[in-house]
């Protein structure tokens, strides 16, 4: 459970780290695995490989259904707890991911708000960032501006499609003293706000930086857009405490939709561009501009 001046400080900030949350031999379980998950002959069926060294994963696809152990961690009464704090008592688990940073690998994630990829009817959304390693500048641990979730969503375009990103908190009007490192030892967690900008840098440490992100929304805000994105989240989609809503909330705003020039199969090939220039058709998709189509989409809430 959080403190009191944790959740004010999540409301203010839009993040908030707590130390030690899980303790070392839970965390230590969740290593081997993910040593497991990654020795598998075929990578490709069950995560994403590093363009740096293909033999290396930069995310398993996810994790919560694939092992038990992740989906306990998912729903363990500490971490719903946190979340019930942050968004209510009807919880639906929308997705896991587990993000690898190789030792002097691990691929950037550049300046994004997640709200941008899945945008639903209202905000309240979290997710949660559980450190399996120690997480520090040199590892590429989490980095964010603070205060940022309270402008709203931001433009992640360019040339009028969706690409995943926006070049600088100072692009958006946003001061870089504002940006914090998210340190905290393994088995620490980090809350964010689907609003706030978020990235990561390059490992480029000898360490390993590995983080299993089970991501929780209320039970009454829903996907605005039902592409393929939110198709390929919505049927594993559940209630990991409380119980499913009947009603809708919205939210009062603008929000663009994640509409691509092509079919991308995650954060990291949009950013790249490589879903253009590749010609690699979407597993796990999102929604593109046909040919011939042009201009920005939005909902209006």
């Amino acid at each position: 459970m959080l403190s009191q001046s944790q959740v004010d400080f999540y409301r203010e900030n839009g993040f908030c780290v707590v130390d030690g949350m899980f303790d070392s031999e839970l965390v230590e379980k969740a290593r081997s695995v993910v040593d497991g998950l990654l020795s598998f002959a075929d990578l490709a069926s069950v995560a994403e490989a590093e363009p740096e060294d293909g033999s290396k994963a930069r995310r398993i696809w996810a994790p919560t259904s694939r092992d038990e152990l992740f989906a306990g961690i998912a729903q363990d009464t500490r971490l719903l707890d946190a979340v019930e704090q942050l968004i209510g008592p009807d919880i639906v688990l929308q997705y896991s991911k587990l993000n690898v940073k190789p030792p002097r690998v691990g691929s950037v994630v550049e300046w994004h708000q997640d709200f941008a990829f899945y945008p639903h009817t209202n905000t309240d959304l979290v997710a949660t960032l559980i450190y399996l390693d120690d997480a520090t500048r040199e590892n590429a641990c989490l980095r964010v501006v603070a205060g940022s979730h309270r402008h709203g969503l931001f433009k992640h375009e360019s040339g009028g499609h969706f690409v995943g990103k926006v070049s600088s908190p100072a692009q958006v009007g946003l001061e870089d003293s504002a940006i914090t490192d998210c340190e905290g030892s393994a088995g620490s967690v980090v809350f964010i706000h689907p609003l706030l900008l978020h990235s990561s840098e390059k490992n480029l440490s000898d360490m390993y930086r590995r983080v299993f992100i089970p991501s929780y929304r209320a039970a009454d805000a829903l996907p605005i857009y039902y592409g393929p994105h939110a198709a390929h989240n919505e049927p594993t989609a559940k209630v990991v405490r409380g119980s499913a809503s009947r009603a809708v909330r919205g939210e009062a705003g603008l929000w663009q939709l994640p509409i691509a020039q092509a079919e991308f199969n995650s954060l990291y090939q949009i950013q790249e561009g490589s879903h253009v220039s590749d010609g690699t058709k979407s597993s796990t998709g999102y929604f593109s501009h046909e040919e011939g189509t042009e201009g920005t989409a939005t909902a209006t809430m």
